[in-house]
């Protein structure tokens, strides 16, 4: 059976972060139990239209622990799921509470994902992060005790209140505890245009700076024993994150809740973004929908060899006319083509010059 991915969205913050432009709220709270209930409902009319019982299930944001365990685990039941289904949520380290993770586990949740994006304290308050510098020691204790072996951690690189030596002692941080994170995840931060962060030309991050800590964070990460996976996971041997591949290899997925998006063989679907509108519109027995296109076989092939080529699997030699103009990016093995290190900085580079990219 091919892998089937459920994505469900919660648009729920407590605090909105400086760089982030995701489709989250941190005044709806109100709408909680309203929208469990919709997203219920949503799941329960694709299960009768169909849907494959999921490989892999991921509670992403928002704020997933924004929620009370009881309700999050009453979306989680109502998906139809494989016996050896990764079922992934994401959590703060604030709301990292032993009886919160334990309810998670004994309710079939299998993997934890914690944004702790730093250790210090100045890159941090800069981010306009919320929990404490000593988050990281508290959330790995409380989720091994919980019952969780796979686990991993979300960091972000580009502050401008963060040098590289800092990205280094968070790394350290993070290596050195009693139960290092398995897989660890690394973003670059981006000045998206409506937020604060990208609203202050002072604080956008400087591209070569950047580079020289995704540089680091790799060479820590791969001498600890983690593999590359794509461009912003590494893991260790066996806590491969599931649900990525799901999206990775351009396969089938279907989201539930405010802004979700799906994927099911070519067609391309999203949900309406507010979740006053979502609650609104299923609340009435209506579709959610936001809008939806169908991809031709040149955008399918492109896009999947755009995906493929920033993983640690590549693309054959001949998705690309040449590789002459790429040569100091790629590296090439029993006839693939992978990124090198620098490579992984000009994706994009490689990406422009692949054949399908003329034919998209």
């Amino acid at each position: 059976m091919s892998d089937f991915g459920v994505y469900v969205h919660v648009p729920f913050c407590a605090h909105r972060c400086d760089y982030c432009a995701f489709a989250t709220y941190s005044d709806r709270d109100h709408l909680m139990t309203q929208y469990v209930d919709c997203v219920v409902r949503e799941i329960n009319d694709a299960v009768g239209d169909g849907m494959p019982r999921a490989t892999s299930v991921f509670f992403g944001g928002g704020t997933p622990s924004r929620l009370e365990a009881s309700e999050l685990l009453r979306i989680l039941e109502a998906i139809p799921r494989t016996d050896d289904a990764e079922v992934t949520v994401e959590c703060n380290p604030e709301d990292a509470s032993v009886e919160r993770l334990r309810a998670y586990w004994l309710g079939g949740v299998n993997r934890m994902s914690f944004g702790v994006q730093s250790t210090q304290p100045a890159v941090l308050a800069d981010l306009g992060r919320r929990h404490g510098t000593m988050a990281h020691r508290e959330v790995s204790e409380r989720v091994t005790a919980a019952g969780f072996s796979t686990w991993n951690m979300d960091l972000i690189i580009g502050s401008r209140a963060e040098s590289v030596d800092q990205v280094r002692a968070t790394l350290i941080d993070l290596l050195t505890l009693e139960n290092p994170p398995p897989h660890i995840s690394c973003y670059a931060l981006t000045p998206e245009p409506a937020t604060p962060l990208g609203q202050d030309e002072t604080r956008h991050p400087d591209e070569d700076d950047t580079a020289d800590k995704y540089d680091l964070v790799g060479e820590v990460l791969e001498d600890a024993g983690f593999v590359w996976e794509e461009i912003s996971n590494w893991a260790q041997p066996g806590h491969e994150c599931r649900h990525n591949h799901v999206y990775w290899d351009q396969g089938n997925y279907q989201g539930f809740g405010s802004a979700a998006h799906s994927h099911i063989d070519g067609r391309r679907f999203w949900n309406v973004r507010t979740p006053d509108r979502y609650v609104a519109l299923v609340g009435a027995g209506e579709s959610p929908l936001g809008g939806e296109e169908i991809l031709d076989e040149p955008t399918k092939l492109f896009e999947g060899e755009s995906l493929a080529i920033r993983t640690n699997r590549g693309v054959p030699v001949e998705a690309f006319d040449s590789l002459e103009e790429i040569r100091h990016l790629i590296t090439v093995t029993a006839g693939r083509v992978t990124l090198s290190p620098r490579g992984r900085l000009l994706a994009n580079q490689a990406i422009v010059r692949l054949r399908s990219s003329s034919e998209e």
